[in-house]
């Protein structure tokens, strides 16, 4: 019989790999503590992690693709636009055809779905949204940029519900807000650096759209190869605008101003730099420091929101952002490429969550079987919103200058403020007990496919 090491005690059991990890960070997700099993904790967590993501991966990686494809041509076309010498107008009104066949694609890619499945479906939009960027770069006309942009919109709002709808299937109850998380932490983080590979080459030429139009192909293949199953066909969910409006005011109202802003900066951002220095370098950092300070203040924002009131939230941040968007106005002609960096840095930190808030806020006062119902309607007031905001703000820059993008939004931001107080006088804030915890509301906040969900999932346990 070999002879233990002296250098163990033998009464003690072997570590094992285990040892060689930090002391974990306990993951408790709606209420549910991930290591109350007798397994060890690290080994737990890997497993719920592992059982969470695997059915998902091969999309998370497909999306991850297919994302940097769309965040290079959402910044490339503007910017080319503006080489063109296309009109402010015209710029705007391409993003509010973006928008507007994005809104169409909400509300009719169920019908699709339902037809064909959802890998079909997937690869077709996949197939649709790569010719775009190529297409662009052959035909540079405004009208044909506005219907390509429509077009583009359809696509992605179609994908947006294929690959949302199929995380809310195979996720559940305990890792839905972990999934979808990591979704939204993808989802920007590939934007930004698609916005990014806008600096490989001169934006006057072909390369960048052949890159945005492979990106957007190669996207397709993890989910074609992909082994996992496809999730059940969705069917649609009424829209109800009326009974939204009476659940939530301020909520409504929040992410109607969200689109208004967020969708006239999408759009015009780029064109905004141009007036800065015609560098085409600044509207990419510009765009992706944006996108930083959301997702950087995602979380803080919504955790002060679970404790000191959604509301308050949304009239700080709506508030700081008429301060951002004022000295942007009073400093634009001496704004250099570090100062407008920072100036985006700060107006997405306050303008990009205000959008998941207000959804947030609305489900502190729904009933569970409303959850879909609030989801789908908060997305089409953010979509109509984004229609319009493109247009409303070249107008303003037209009969102005570059600064009357941040004009606009300023008055945007100071309207949701004003009305988030009216509504602050009119109606007390929900109880404690009804708050939707911030992280579980983030899964809902960002789902186009919401529009199209059977049910939610603990309503169909519920049934069971």
């Amino acid at each position: 019989m070999p002879k233990p090491d002296p250098g163990v005690d033998a009464n003690l059991p072997d570590p094992g790999p285990a040892a060689l990890v930090p002391m974990p960070i306990r993951l408790v997700i709606s209420g549910h503590n991930f290591f109350a099993s007798k397994a060890p904790p690290e080994r737990t967590e890997f497993a719920t992690m592992k059982h969470a993501f695997a059915p998902v991966a091969a999309l998370l990686i497909g999306v991850s693709i297919l994302f940097t494809g769309q965040g290079l041509q959402g910044t490339l076309l503007p910017v080319r636009a503006s080489l063109e010498a296309f009109s402010t107008v015209s710029i705007g009104v391409m993003g509010a055809a973006y928008f507007f066949g994005f809104t169409l694609g909400c509300l009719r890619g169920g019908d699709l779905v339902g037809r064909v499945g959802h890998v079909r479906v997937f690869l077709a939009m996949t197939a649709l949204g790569s010719s775009a960027p190529l297409v662009h770069g052959l035909f540079v006309s405004p009208v044909a940029w506005m219907l390509l942009r429509m077009l583009s919109g359809f696509c992605f709002a179609v994908l947006y519900v294929v690959i949302e709808s199929w995380l809310n299937e195979r996720a559940t109850n305990e890792n839905r807000g972990m999934v979808f998380s990591t979704y939204v932490m993808i989802s920007l983080s590939v934007l930004a650096a698609g916005q990014m590979m806008t600096l490989l080459y001169d934006p006057s030429g072909l390369q960048l759209f052949a890159i945005a139009s492979v990106l957007v192909s190669l996207g397709a293949i993890p989910v074609a190869l992909s082994t996992s199953p496809s999730p059940e066909i969705p069917h649609s969910v009424e829209v109800n605008l009326r009974r939204l409006f009476r659940i939530s005011p301020a909520a409504a109202v929040g992410c109607l101003a969200t689109g208004l802003a967020n969708g006239a900066f999408w759009s015009l951002a780029p064109v905004f730099t141009q007036s800065i220095t015609p560098d085409p370098s600044l509207a990419a950092w510009f765009m992706t420091t944006a996108v930083i300070g959301g997702a950087l203040s995602q979380w803080p924002l919504g955790y002060l929101s679970d404790r000191v009131g959604r509301r308050k939230i949304l009239i700080a941040a709506a508030s700081i952002g008429v301060g951002i968007s004022g000295v942007i106005v009073l400093a634009i002609d001496s704004l250099t490429f570090v100062s407008a960096n920072v100036a985006a840095l700060l107006w997405g930190a306050v303008a990009f969550p205000l959008y998941a808030i207000a959804v947030a806020h609305a489900n502190d006062f729904a009933e569970a079987d409303d959850y879909v119902m609030i989801s789908s309607g908060l997305l089409l007031m953010y979509g109509i919103g984004a229609i319009v905001g493109p247009f409303a703000a070249s107008t303003i820059m037209t009969w102005t200058n570059a600064a009357g993008l941040y004009a606009y939004t300023g008055i945007v931001h100071l309207c949701l403020a004003a009305f988030v107080i009216f509504r602050m006088l009119r109606r007390e804030s929900a109880p404690d007990e009804t708050h939707m915890a911030f992280g579980d509301a983030l899964a809902t906040a960002h789902t186009a496919s919401q529009v199209y969900e059977e049910e939610i999932q603990h309503l169909a346990e519920e049934d069971d």
